[in-house]
Protein backbone atom coordinates (compact mmCIF):
# COMPACT_ATOMS: atom_id res chain seq x y z
CA UNK A 1 0.00 0.00 0.00
CA UNK A 2 3.09 2.67 0.63
CA UNK A 3 4.27 1.75 -3.07
CA UNK A 4 0.69 2.92 -4.38
CA UNK A 5 0.91 5.86 -2.36
CA UNK A 6 4.23 6.40 -3.68
CA UNK A 7 3.23 5.71 -7.34
CA UNK A 8 -0.05 8.30 -6.75
CA UNK A 9 1.72 11.04 -5.27
CA UNK A 10 4.42 10.83 -8.23
CA UNK A 11 1.48 11.19 -10.74
CA UNK A 12 -0.20 13.95 -8.60
CA UNK A 13 3.34 15.77 -8.35
CA UNK A 14 4.31 15.23 -11.78
CA UNK A 15 0.58 16.72 -13.08
CA UNK A 16 0.59 20.09 -10.65
CA UNK A 17 4.25 20.50 -12.44
CA UNK A 18 6.57 19.74 -10.05
CA UNK A 19 10.38 18.83 -11.89
CA UNK A 20 10.08 15.29 -12.37
CA UNK A 21 13.92 13.98 -11.43
CA UNK A 22 13.83 16.04 -7.90
CA UNK A 23 10.56 14.81 -6.87
CA UNK A 24 11.29 11.33 -8.25
CA UNK A 25 14.72 11.38 -5.84
CA UNK A 26 12.67 13.05 -2.65
CA UNK A 27 9.71 10.67 -2.72
CA UNK A 28 11.58 7.73 -3.28
CA UNK A 29 13.90 9.03 0.05
CA UNK A 30 10.29 9.65 1.84
CA UNK A 31 8.62 6.69 1.19
CA UNK A 32 11.70 4.51 1.39
CA UNK A 33 12.74 5.70 5.13
CA UNK A 34 9.29 5.30 6.32
CA UNK A 35 9.43 1.82 4.55
CA UNK A 36 12.43 0.24 5.77
CA UNK A 37 14.56 3.33 7.52
CA UNK A 38 18.09 4.11 6.72
CA UNK A 39 18.89 1.53 4.63
CA UNK A 40 16.97 3.48 1.97
CA UNK A 41 20.54 5.89 2.09
CA UNK A 42 23.50 3.27 0.76
CA UNK A 43 20.19 1.79 -1.17
CA UNK A 44 20.07 4.89 -3.76
CA UNK A 45 23.46 5.35 -3.25
CA UNK A 46 24.10 1.96 -5.11
CA UNK A 47 21.84 2.32 -7.59
CA UNK A 48 23.23 5.93 -9.11
CA UNK A 49 26.69 4.42 -8.81
CA UNK A 50 25.18 1.21 -11.13
CA UNK A 51 23.60 3.83 -12.98
CA UNK A 52 26.79 5.30 -13.81
CA UNK A 53 28.45 2.34 -14.72
CA UNK A 54 26.32 1.78 -17.44
CA UNK A 55 28.69 2.44 -20.75
CA UNK A 56 26.31 2.33 -22.89
CA UNK A 57 25.10 5.13 -21.93
CA UNK A 58 27.97 7.49 -23.18
CA UNK A 59 26.47 7.05 -26.41
CA UNK A 60 23.39 9.29 -25.36
CA UNK A 61 25.12 12.33 -25.62
CA UNK A 62 27.66 11.60 -28.44
CA UNK A 63 24.69 11.10 -30.27
CA UNK A 64 22.78 13.75 -29.59
CA UNK A 65 25.71 16.00 -30.29
CA UNK A 66 25.61 14.37 -33.59
CA UNK A 67 22.35 15.32 -34.28
CA UNK A 68 23.10 19.31 -33.56
CA UNK A 69 26.09 19.46 -35.43
CA UNK A 70 24.48 18.09 -38.52
CA UNK A 71 21.48 20.74 -38.03
CA UNK A 72 23.80 23.80 -36.98
CA UNK A 73 26.34 22.45 -40.34
CA UNK A 74 23.03 22.91 -42.41
CA UNK A 75 23.15 19.56 -43.42
CA UNK A 76 19.47 19.06 -43.40
CA UNK A 77 19.19 22.14 -44.89
CA UNK A 78 21.12 20.81 -47.76
CA UNK A 79 19.04 17.17 -47.90
CA UNK A 80 15.71 18.89 -48.38
CA UNK A 81 16.96 21.12 -50.83
CA UNK A 82 18.64 18.44 -52.79
CA UNK A 83 15.31 16.31 -52.37
CA UNK A 84 13.67 18.94 -53.71
CA UNK A 85 15.39 19.84 -56.52
CA UNK A 86 14.93 15.69 -57.48
CA UNK A 87 11.31 15.71 -56.93
CA UNK A 88 9.81 18.81 -57.71
CA UNK A 89 7.52 17.80 -60.52
CA UNK A 90 5.85 15.06 -58.85
CA UNK A 91 2.59 15.89 -57.42
CA UNK A 92 2.51 16.01 -53.65
CA UNK A 93 6.32 16.66 -53.85
CA UNK A 94 7.04 18.68 -50.94
CA UNK A 95 5.50 15.89 -48.69
CA UNK A 96 7.64 13.09 -50.09
CA UNK A 97 10.86 15.75 -49.43
CA UNK A 98 9.64 16.48 -45.96
CA UNK A 99 9.47 12.37 -45.22
CA UNK A 100 12.56 11.30 -47.05
CA UNK A 101 14.86 14.17 -45.62
CA UNK A 102 13.04 13.28 -42.08
CA UNK A 103 13.82 9.60 -42.53
CA UNK A 104 17.39 10.18 -43.60
CA UNK A 105 18.11 12.39 -40.36
CA UNK A 106 16.91 10.31 -38.15
CA UNK A 107 19.18 8.18 -38.58
CA UNK A 108 21.87 11.48 -37.34
CA UNK A 109 19.54 11.93 -33.89
CA UNK A 110 18.14 10.31 -31.25
CA UNK A 111 15.95 13.54 -30.88
CA UNK A 112 13.04 14.97 -32.44
CA UNK A 113 13.09 18.96 -31.31
CA UNK A 114 16.00 19.46 -33.96
CA UNK A 115 14.22 17.52 -36.99
CA UNK A 116 10.59 19.62 -36.66
CA UNK A 117 11.92 22.73 -35.81
CA UNK A 118 14.07 23.00 -38.84
CA UNK A 119 12.07 20.81 -41.21
CA UNK A 120 9.33 23.90 -39.74
CA UNK A 121 11.98 26.80 -40.68
CA UNK A 122 12.59 25.00 -44.08
CA UNK A 123 9.54 23.57 -45.21
CA UNK A 124 6.30 25.18 -44.26
CA UNK A 125 6.76 28.83 -46.43
CA UNK A 126 7.22 27.12 -49.65
CA UNK A 127 4.61 24.64 -48.49
CA UNK A 128 1.81 27.25 -48.01
CA UNK A 129 3.20 29.32 -50.92
CA UNK A 130 2.74 26.42 -53.13
CA UNK A 131 -0.72 26.12 -52.40
CA UNK A 132 -0.35 23.32 -49.87
CA UNK A 133 -2.55 22.37 -47.33
CA UNK A 134 -2.05 23.55 -43.99
CA UNK A 135 -3.71 20.32 -42.02
CA UNK A 136 -1.68 18.06 -43.67
CA UNK A 137 1.64 20.01 -44.22
CA UNK A 138 1.67 19.86 -40.33
CA UNK A 139 1.18 16.47 -39.56
CA UNK A 140 3.69 15.17 -42.61
CA UNK A 141 6.68 17.82 -40.51
CA UNK A 142 5.71 16.50 -37.25
CA UNK A 143 4.85 12.71 -37.93
CA UNK A 144 8.57 12.70 -39.79
CA UNK A 145 9.85 14.74 -37.18
CA UNK A 146 9.07 12.10 -34.52
CA UNK A 147 10.79 9.60 -36.68
CA UNK A 148 13.94 10.12 -35.05
CA UNK A 149 12.74 8.57 -31.66
CA UNK A 150 12.61 5.46 -33.12
CA UNK A 151 14.90 5.06 -35.81
CA UNK A 152 18.50 3.80 -35.13
CA UNK A 153 20.52 5.63 -33.67
CA UNK A 154 17.61 6.60 -31.19
CA UNK A 155 18.27 8.19 -27.64
CA UNK A 156 14.82 6.24 -26.42
CA UNK A 157 16.48 3.01 -27.62
CA UNK A 158 19.79 3.47 -25.73
CA UNK A 159 18.03 4.52 -22.19
CA UNK A 160 14.96 1.45 -23.01
CA UNK A 161 17.81 -0.89 -23.48
CA UNK A 162 19.00 -0.82 -19.55
CA UNK A 163 15.51 -0.67 -18.57
CA UNK A 164 14.01 -3.91 -20.59
CA UNK A 165 17.51 -5.97 -20.18
CA UNK A 166 17.86 -6.28 -23.88
CA UNK A 167 21.27 -5.17 -25.84
CA UNK A 168 21.08 -2.21 -27.21
CA UNK A 169 22.13 -3.57 -30.56
CA UNK A 170 19.81 -5.60 -30.87
CA UNK A 171 17.10 -2.98 -30.26
CA UNK A 172 18.83 -0.90 -32.95
CA UNK A 173 18.47 -4.45 -35.65
CA UNK A 174 14.77 -4.27 -34.23
CA UNK A 175 13.80 -0.89 -34.82
CA UNK A 176 15.06 -0.72 -38.52
CA UNK A 177 12.19 -2.68 -39.92
CA UNK A 178 9.34 -0.97 -37.86
CA UNK A 179 10.83 2.27 -38.53
CA UNK A 180 11.27 2.72 -41.99
CA UNK A 181 7.65 1.05 -42.44
CA UNK A 182 6.12 3.82 -40.47
CA UNK A 183 8.11 6.76 -42.86
CA UNK A 184 6.45 4.23 -45.72
CA UNK A 185 2.96 4.33 -44.20
CA UNK A 186 3.06 8.11 -43.79
CA UNK A 187 4.42 8.91 -47.46
CA UNK A 188 1.94 6.01 -48.84
CA UNK A 189 -0.79 8.27 -46.57
CA UNK A 190 0.55 11.84 -47.53
CA UNK A 191 0.67 10.92 -51.82
CA UNK A 192 -2.19 9.15 -51.75
CA UNK A 193 -4.08 12.26 -50.69
CA UNK A 194 -2.29 14.49 -53.01
CA UNK A 195 -3.43 12.02 -55.75
CA UNK A 196 -6.88 11.92 -54.99
CA UNK A 197 -6.91 15.47 -53.79
CA UNK A 198 -4.86 17.11 -56.42
CA UNK A 199 -5.33 20.82 -54.52
CA UNK A 200 -3.57 19.25 -51.30
CA UNK A 201 -0.40 18.93 -53.13
CA UNK A 202 0.16 20.16 -56.41
CA UNK A 203 3.48 19.47 -58.31
CA UNK A 204 5.80 22.75 -57.45
CA UNK A 205 5.76 25.86 -59.90
CA UNK A 206 8.30 25.27 -62.80
CA UNK A 207 10.56 27.89 -61.14
CA UNK A 208 11.07 26.21 -58.19
CA UNK A 209 12.37 22.92 -59.74
CA UNK A 210 15.76 22.37 -61.36
CA UNK A 211 16.84 24.50 -63.98
CA UNK A 212 19.10 21.69 -65.85
CA UNK A 213 19.59 17.74 -65.35
CA UNK A 214 23.15 18.28 -64.35
CA UNK A 215 21.21 20.43 -61.20
CA UNK A 216 19.61 17.38 -59.16
CA UNK A 217 22.86 15.18 -60.44
CA UNK A 218 25.32 18.02 -58.54
CA UNK A 219 22.93 17.94 -55.58
CA UNK A 220 22.71 13.90 -55.20
CA UNK A 221 26.77 13.90 -55.14
CA UNK A 222 27.05 16.88 -52.64
CA UNK A 223 24.08 17.07 -50.81
CA UNK A 224 22.84 13.64 -50.09
CA UNK A 225 25.35 10.97 -50.64
CA UNK A 226 27.91 12.41 -48.20
CA UNK A 227 25.83 12.42 -45.13
CA UNK A 228 23.85 9.48 -45.92
CA UNK A 229 27.17 7.68 -45.83
CA UNK A 230 28.42 9.29 -42.75
CA UNK A 231 24.84 8.50 -41.33
CA UNK A 232 24.90 4.69 -42.25
CA UNK A 233 28.35 4.04 -41.97
CA UNK A 234 27.92 4.75 -38.00
CA UNK A 235 24.87 2.71 -37.58
CA UNK A 236 26.45 -0.42 -39.92
CA UNK A 237 29.49 -0.52 -37.81
CA UNK A 238 26.96 -1.06 -34.63
CA UNK A 239 24.77 -3.44 -36.52
CA UNK A 240 28.10 -4.74 -38.07
CA UNK A 241 29.33 -5.98 -34.92
CA UNK A 242 32.44 -3.61 -35.87
CA UNK A 243 31.94 -1.01 -32.78
CA UNK A 244 29.59 -0.26 -30.19
CA UNK A 245 26.87 1.64 -29.77
CA UNK A 246 29.68 4.20 -27.76
CA UNK A 247 31.84 3.91 -30.14
CA UNK A 248 29.74 4.66 -33.15
CA UNK A 249 28.51 7.84 -31.28
CA UNK A 250 32.16 8.97 -31.26
CA UNK A 251 32.72 8.13 -34.60
CA UNK A 252 29.49 9.20 -36.15
CA UNK A 253 29.83 12.78 -34.10
CA UNK A 254 33.14 12.91 -35.49
CA UNK A 255 32.00 12.79 -38.69
CA UNK A 256 29.40 14.85 -38.49
CA UNK A 257 32.15 18.01 -36.91
CA UNK A 258 34.03 16.91 -40.42
CA UNK A 259 31.66 17.36 -43.14
CA UNK A 260 30.37 20.79 -41.47
CA UNK A 261 33.75 22.04 -41.81
CA UNK A 262 33.79 20.50 -45.67
CA UNK A 263 31.26 22.32 -46.25
CA UNK A 264 32.56 24.81 -44.89
CA UNK A 265 28.87 25.45 -43.06
CA UNK A 266 29.96 25.15 -39.59
CA UNK A 267 30.82 28.19 -38.01
CA UNK A 268 32.22 28.45 -34.44
CA UNK A 269 28.98 30.11 -32.40
CA UNK A 270 27.15 27.06 -33.82
CA UNK A 271 29.97 24.86 -33.00
CA UNK A 272 29.27 26.25 -29.33
CA UNK A 273 25.67 25.64 -29.66
CA UNK A 274 25.96 22.34 -30.24
CA UNK A 275 27.88 22.24 -27.43
CA UNK A 276 25.69 23.78 -25.02
CA UNK A 277 22.35 21.94 -26.03
CA UNK A 278 23.83 18.76 -26.15
CA UNK A 279 25.10 19.34 -22.55
CA UNK A 280 21.71 20.57 -21.31
CA UNK A 281 19.63 18.13 -23.16
CA UNK A 282 21.52 15.03 -21.88
CA UNK A 283 22.14 16.35 -18.35
CA UNK A 284 18.42 16.48 -18.34
CA UNK A 285 17.83 13.06 -19.12
CA UNK A 286 20.73 11.25 -18.39
CA UNK A 287 19.80 12.92 -14.65
CA UNK A 288 16.03 11.67 -14.77
CA UNK A 289 17.35 8.65 -15.37
CA UNK A 290 19.70 7.84 -12.19
CA UNK A 291 16.71 9.15 -10.38
CA UNK A 292 14.28 6.67 -11.87
CA UNK A 293 16.31 4.40 -11.08
CA UNK A 294 16.71 5.72 -7.36
CA UNK A 295 12.55 5.59 -7.26
CA UNK A 296 12.89 1.94 -9.19
CA UNK A 297 14.54 0.34 -6.18
CA UNK A 298 12.79 2.08 -3.56
CA UNK A 299 9.15 0.73 -5.27
CA UNK A 300 10.94 -2.53 -5.92
CA UNK A 301 11.83 -3.10 -2.14
CA UNK A 302 8.60 -1.67 -0.95
CA UNK A 303 6.85 -4.90 -2.90
CA UNK A 304 4.30 -3.39 -4.81
CA UNK A 305 5.70 -4.04 -8.24
CA UNK A 306 5.17 -7.81 -7.05
CA UNK A 307 1.66 -7.34 -5.64
CA UNK A 308 0.79 -5.43 -9.09
CA UNK A 309 2.21 -8.26 -11.18
CA UNK A 310 -0.05 -10.59 -9.26
CA UNK A 311 -3.31 -8.51 -9.62
CA UNK A 312 -2.62 -8.44 -13.38
CA UNK A 313 -1.86 -12.19 -14.14
CA UNK A 314 -4.94 -12.26 -12.05
CA UNK A 315 -7.46 -10.53 -15.09
CA UNK A 316 -9.22 -13.64 -16.58
CA UNK A 317 -7.11 -12.49 -19.83
CA UNK A 318 -5.68 -14.52 -22.26
CA UNK A 319 -1.57 -13.52 -22.69
CA UNK A 320 -2.50 -11.63 -25.92
CA UNK A 321 -5.26 -9.43 -24.27
CA UNK A 322 -2.97 -8.87 -21.14
CA UNK A 323 -0.52 -7.37 -23.97
CA UNK A 324 -2.85 -5.91 -25.67
CA UNK A 325 -4.08 -4.05 -21.99
CA UNK A 326 -0.30 -2.87 -21.25
CA UNK A 327 0.20 -1.25 -24.74
CA UNK A 328 -3.49 0.59 -24.01
CA UNK A 329 -2.20 1.77 -20.83
CA UNK A 330 1.19 2.94 -22.16
CA UNK A 331 -0.63 4.91 -25.31
CA UNK A 332 -2.71 6.28 -22.35
CA UNK A 333 -0.05 7.17 -20.38
CA UNK A 334 1.63 9.21 -23.46
CA UNK A 335 -0.85 11.70 -23.79
CA UNK A 336 0.04 13.56 -20.47
CA UNK A 337 3.32 12.37 -19.94
CA UNK A 338 6.47 12.42 -21.66
CA UNK A 339 8.95 9.42 -23.40
CA UNK A 340 11.75 9.48 -20.67
CA UNK A 341 9.02 9.08 -17.58
CA UNK A 342 7.16 6.20 -19.05
CA UNK A 343 10.32 4.14 -19.88
CA UNK A 344 12.22 4.64 -16.18
CA UNK A 345 9.02 4.55 -14.17
CA UNK A 346 6.38 3.04 -15.52
CA UNK A 347 7.98 0.19 -17.66
CA UNK A 348 9.87 -1.06 -14.77
CA UNK A 349 6.37 -1.55 -13.28
CA UNK A 350 4.79 -3.99 -15.96
CA UNK A 351 7.96 -5.42 -16.98
CA UNK A 352 7.80 -8.68 -14.31
CA UNK A 353 4.13 -9.38 -16.15
CA UNK A 354 5.44 -9.03 -19.61
CA UNK A 355 8.77 -11.94 -17.98
CA UNK A 356 5.58 -13.86 -16.79
CA UNK A 357 3.59 -14.18 -19.03
CA UNK A 358 6.65 -15.06 -21.60
CA UNK A 359 6.77 -12.66 -24.02
CA UNK A 360 10.08 -11.60 -26.55
CA UNK A 361 11.55 -8.57 -24.26
CA UNK A 362 12.95 -7.30 -27.25
CA UNK A 363 9.62 -7.65 -29.40
CA UNK A 364 8.22 -5.64 -26.22
CA UNK A 365 10.30 -3.23 -26.49
CA UNK A 366 9.96 -2.26 -29.79
CA UNK A 367 6.18 -2.15 -29.51
CA UNK A 368 6.73 0.11 -26.28
CA UNK A 369 9.08 1.84 -28.37
CA UNK A 370 6.72 2.98 -31.34
CA UNK A 371 3.79 3.04 -29.05
CA UNK A 372 5.57 5.81 -27.45
CA UNK A 373 5.82 8.22 -30.37
CA UNK A 374 2.40 8.84 -29.62
CA UNK A 375 3.70 11.17 -26.97
CA UNK A 376 4.78 13.61 -29.64
CA UNK A 377 1.27 12.99 -31.65
CA UNK A 378 -1.01 13.27 -28.96
CA UNK A 379 -2.62 16.51 -28.60
CA UNK A 380 -2.65 18.57 -25.75
CA UNK A 381 0.72 17.71 -24.79
CA UNK A 382 2.33 17.03 -28.20
CA UNK A 383 5.42 18.43 -27.80
CA UNK A 384 5.93 18.00 -31.32
CA UNK A 385 3.02 20.71 -31.92
CA UNK A 386 5.12 23.10 -29.87
CA UNK A 387 8.05 22.24 -31.78
CA UNK A 388 6.33 23.26 -35.13
CA UNK A 389 4.63 26.13 -34.03
CA UNK A 390 7.48 27.75 -32.57
CA UNK A 391 8.99 27.49 -35.83
CA UNK A 392 6.33 27.96 -38.23
CA UNK A 393 3.71 30.54 -36.44
CA UNK A 394 1.61 31.15 -39.50
CA UNK A 395 0.07 28.11 -38.88
CA UNK A 396 -2.92 27.89 -35.91
CA UNK A 397 -2.76 25.27 -33.36
CA UNK A 398 -5.58 23.94 -34.81
CA UNK A 399 -4.39 23.17 -37.93
CA UNK A 400 -1.40 21.40 -36.30
CA UNK A 401 -3.19 19.18 -33.92
CA UNK A 402 -5.58 17.98 -36.82
CA UNK A 403 -2.69 17.19 -39.07
CA UNK A 404 -1.32 15.27 -36.08
CA UNK A 405 -4.02 13.31 -35.32
CA UNK A 406 -4.27 11.91 -39.12
CA UNK A 407 -0.70 10.03 -38.22
CA UNK A 408 -1.46 9.41 -34.63
CA UNK A 409 -4.02 7.31 -36.42
CA UNK A 410 -1.04 5.93 -38.72
CA UNK A 411 1.00 5.05 -35.69
CA UNK A 412 -1.50 3.45 -33.68
CA UNK A 413 -1.77 1.07 -36.96
CA UNK A 414 1.64 0.26 -37.27
CA UNK A 415 1.47 -0.54 -32.97
CA UNK A 416 -1.48 -3.09 -34.28
CA UNK A 417 0.83 -4.56 -37.08
CA UNK A 418 3.44 -5.27 -34.52
CA UNK A 419 1.10 -6.81 -32.15
CA UNK A 420 -0.04 -9.06 -35.57
CA UNK A 421 3.40 -9.85 -37.22
CA UNK A 422 6.22 -9.76 -34.36
CA UNK A 423 8.50 -10.81 -36.96
CA UNK A 424 8.53 -7.17 -37.98
CA UNK A 425 10.95 -6.80 -35.22
CA UNK A 426 12.40 -9.54 -34.78
CA UNK A 427 13.53 -11.34 -38.31
CA UNK A 428 16.47 -9.15 -38.38
CA UNK A 429 17.85 -9.26 -35.01
CA UNK A 430 17.21 -12.53 -35.63
CA UNK A 431 19.06 -13.00 -38.86
CA UNK A 432 21.54 -10.67 -37.92
CA UNK A 433 22.76 -12.05 -34.71
CA UNK A 434 21.15 -15.53 -33.70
Amino acid sequence: MLGLALVGTLIFAIFIGFPIAFTLIILAFTFGYIGFGPVVVPLMITQAYGMMQEEVLAAAPLFIFMGFLMERAGLIVRLFHAFRVLMGAVRGSLYLVVLLTCTVFATATGIIGASVTVIGLLAVPIMLRCGYDPRLTAGVITAGGCLGILIPPSLMLVLLGPVTGVSVIHLFAGAIIPGLMLSAMHIIYAMARSYFQPHLGPPLPPDERATSILEPLRELAIGIVPAALLMFAALGTILAGLATPTEASAMGAAGALLLGLAYRSLTWEGFKDAVYRTATTSSMILFLALSANMYAAVFGRLGTGAWITEQLLALPLPPMGMMILIQVLIFLLAWPLEWPAIILIFVPILLPVVTELGFDMLWFSILVAVNLQSAFLSPPVAMAAYYLKGAAPQLDMKDIFIGMLQFNVIQNLAVVLLLIFPGLALWLPRVLYD
